[in-house]
């Protein structure tokens, strides 16, 4: 019996995408609670800090465990769902580096998500120097795609799509919304169209039809 999985949800939060992207790629069943976070700040409410008292999305829960952080629900949930041990290298190097993306994806690369927060809801911060960490961050993409593209390899780490392809592709898809335009990042335009491309991808408002 398939186990029930509950994904607490906000339509345009980047997080919340990345947990319905690896859900869909798995075609995986859910049910999908839509969370009021703006204007509403529901996810601030007393019943969901007692989920997750940290006041953020997503959160997933299944049979009575509750997950918050995005990258960890990605991780649980390619342990467990058919198909999800695809998407996670079995070199244990390759395996490294994928957690290594994982951590950059909630570390440097979260600017630009406060960056587009910032631009289209007005979330308070100090929008140019998030839109100078994004960029830093892009930049760091951008060097090692190239890389790879180079040494003839076409995802962030092995021979396939992992985990961190799906960590990492919101931000930058999602870069526009707050005025980066993709023309600088030629090598991750060209991954950007292999992630579209996979099996199953789904989409969410404010990624571009075609990079």
């Amino acid at each position: 019996m398939s186990p029930r999985l509950v994904l607490h949800d906000y339509e345009l939060d980047a997080d919340c995408y990345k947990v319905r992207l690896l859900l869909a790629l798995l075609g995986a069943p859910y049910e999908r609670v839509a969370v009021d976070v703006h204007p509403g700040h529901e996810e601030r409410s007393a019943a969901y800090l007692a989920l997750n008292p940290r006041g953020s999305l997503p959160i997933l829960e299944q049979d009575g465990l509750v997950l918050a952080e995005a990258e960890a629900i990605l991780v649980h949930c390619a342990g467990f769902l058919p198909g999800g041990s695809d998407l996670v290298p079995e070199d244990a190097a390759e395996h490294a580096r994928m957690l290594s993306w994982l951590f950059f994806a909630r570390g440097p690369l979260a600017a630009a998500g406060l960056a587009r927060l910032h631009a289209m809801l007005e979330l308070p911060g100090d929008g140019p120097a998030l839109e100078r960490q994004a960029l830093a961050a892009f930049r760091v993409m951008e060097d090692h795609m190239t890389a790879r593209r180079i040494a003839g390899s076409e995802w962030f780490v092995g021979a396939a799509p992992s985990l961190a392809d799906l960590a990492l592709f919101p931000a930058i898809a999602l870069s526009r919304d707050f005025g980066v335009d993709h023309d600088a990042y030629p090598a991750l335009r060209r991954w950007m169209r292999r992630v579209r491309a996979l099996p199953g991808f789904v989409t969410m408002p404010g990624i571009p039809d075609y990079h």
